[in-house]
């Protein structure tokens, strides 16, 4: 039996090339060139393009081997609180509370400070007595000052030092195992202090909110004075280690004296006015 190109089938043996169990050799006149004979001397293939075609007259067209690329789905957008979330914990390293997606931010209070919750009035009045990168935040008609981390714990030992103990403040200091709602963070190129951008009249107690961000107004948390990524914000925070003028950090006793009074203050005020007619 006859193949094209004139092969033949011969039976192994040495120094031929096989294919399978075959033996492929290519008919060449009797006074060709040995050098369009197929063989294989050693290491040495003569004419390997031309035995290439020959394999592949034989057996077909190989058929390429496809390569599948796998796409991955499209990334859903972050939402609003999961950017919130990462703003805090990459940039400022502060933990906050596990919640479902979507649910509002809530800030661990411990970790790396502490909370004194007091009337805004009475805070406004403490401001003077804290370092101009200090945080502080607003909700509704409550501030809320940062301290350094266990002062929450001194309040009490202080405000009876200070004979404040006994007297009804409506102050309250968040420590450990406590939260605060994560205020947003600041607007790119917005002034660390938005206090000195918008005075309070003297006498008055309206509060205005800070440029830009009128959901104050609607309850939600803002920063008065925002922290600040990449600086130490824990040495700026009132604690009781100042006492005496010891150290950069404010006085945490000449803060709490301060918003006491203010409380007190706001407190007799308030018992003083008439009732209102009906």
């Amino acid at each position: 039996m006859s193949y094209p190109l004139g092969l033949t089938l011969h039976a192994a043996r040495t120094g031929s090339l096989r294919y399978g169990r075959t033996t492929l050799r290519q008919t060449t006149p009797p006074n060709a060139h040995s050098s369009h004979t197929l063989c294989n001397h050693g290491n040495t293939q003569r004419n390997s393009g031309a035995l290439a075609a020959v394999a592949l007259g034989m057996v077909g067209t190989v058929p390429p081997v496809s390569t599948v690329t796998t796409v991955p789905f499209p990334r859903r957008p972050l939402e609003a609180s999961d950017q919130v979330r990462r703003w805090y914990e990459n940039e400022l390293g502060w933990p906050t509370v596990p919640g479902k997606p979507g649910s509002p931010v809530r800030l661990r209070v411990g970790p790396c400070f502490d909370v004194l919750d007091v009337p805004l009035e009475a805070g406004r009045a403490g401001l003077r007595h804290l370092a101009p990168d200090s945080p502080v935040a607003v909700q509704g008609d409550r501030m809320r000052l940062l301290l350094a981390a266990g002062s929450a714990d001194e309040v009490p030992g202080v405000l009876d030092w200070l004979e404040w103990g006994s007297l009804p403040l409506g102050l309250a200091a968040i420590g450990e195992g406590g939260a605060m709602d994560a205020p947003r963070p600041p607007e790119p190129g917005a002034p660390s202090d938005v206090v000195r951008q918008v005075p309070v009249p003297r006498g008055t107690d309206a509060w205005c909110p800070p440029v830009g961000r009128r959901d104050a107004l609607q309850g939600a948390a803002v920063w008065l004075r925002p922290p600040v990524p990449g600086r130490e914000v824990e040495a700026s925070l009132p604690t009781l280690s100042a006492l005496g003028g010891g150290g950069d950090a404010p006085d945490l006793v000449r803060l709490l004296d301060t918003v006491a009074t203010q409380c007190h203050r706001s407190r007799l005020r308030a018992c003083a006015q008439p009732p209102a007619r009906r």
